[in-house]
């Protein structure tokens, strides 16, 4: 299969075999991370490779019980990393100006950029993975579990194993609601009624909306899976973690 190929058939997989990756395997996955395009070559990344039970068992409630994370044989965890970039520049006499909101947007791209690389490099193996938004809600705590140093940011985790499923392909918008040319066109209410339309009318999210007792699928997610009261409490927990990880120097 072909890497267009095996983009265009990305699934998300949540349940895993137990069978461990092979060694050679899982360097070649980790390689094609570290060959993702980076601001500068400087590559302010790190990447946490999770084999371990006892580990895994210690991040399992920080991903909200996704049972993925126990299941499967591994867990990488893609942190923005200045703290290895600016020690370096402090044993050449660089002053590294480093310590500000620009600079973790930097290695957060970074770090995202890499996992993407990993993921496509597992798929081409013939390997599942499910990205977890969770890593964001609770990076405070991760930073504690994988005793991450100041500078350091978890940004996404990924869980990879052979998969124990064969879900079908996730719906997707037509081109025309993510693909703009020469300039962004703002759309008027008609087109943004017929660009939902599919998704709204599918079963599978019809069925949501019933399940989750609201009148329609956009509030699925407003006041279900998204709320605002969410994410207010996680982005003041996420702005305090990047204080104490030193990205916050803005003056």
């Amino acid at each position: 299969m072909t890497a267009l190929e095996t983009i265009l058939q990305h699934k998300t997989i949540r349940k895993f075999k137990s069978d461990a990756i092979p060694e050679d395997i899982l360097n070649s996955i980790l390689e094609a991370g570290s060959r993702a395009a980076t601001t500068g070559n400087m590559q302010v990344y790190s990447i946490i490779v999770t084999r371990e039970q006892n580990i895994k068992n210690q991040l399992l409630p920080l991903h909200f019980g996704q049972k993925m994370i126990v299941e499967a044989p591994v867990v990488l965890t893609f942190c923005a990393d200045f703290n290895r970039f600016i020690h370096w520049c402090n044993l050449r006499n660089a002053n590294p100006g480093y310590d500000n909101f620009l600079s973790f947007m930097t290695a957060a791209i970074d770090a995202l950029l890499a996992a993407q690389n990993c993921v496509v490099a597992a798929e081409h193996f013939g390997l599942g993975t499910v990205y977890l938004g969770t890593t964001t809600y609770t990076a405070n705590k991760i930073i504690d579990v994988l005793k991450l140093p100041k500078g350091v940011v978890p940004i996404t985790t990924v869980v990879i194993g052979y998969p124990d499923e064969t879900p079908p392909l996730t719906d997707r918008l037509p081109m025309r609601a993510v693909v703009h040319y020469e300039t962004y066109n703002a759309f008027d209410d008609s087109t943004i009624n017929n660009l939902y339309s599919e998704k709204e009318n599918s079963d599978e999210y019809k069925k949501f909306v019933t399940d989750s007792n609201v009148d329609n699928l956009a509030q699925v997610f407003t006041q279900k899976r998204y709320t605002k009261a969410d994410n207010v409490a996680f982005s003041k927990v996420f702005l305090e973690v990047l204080q104490k990880q030193g990205f916050m120097n803005n003056d």
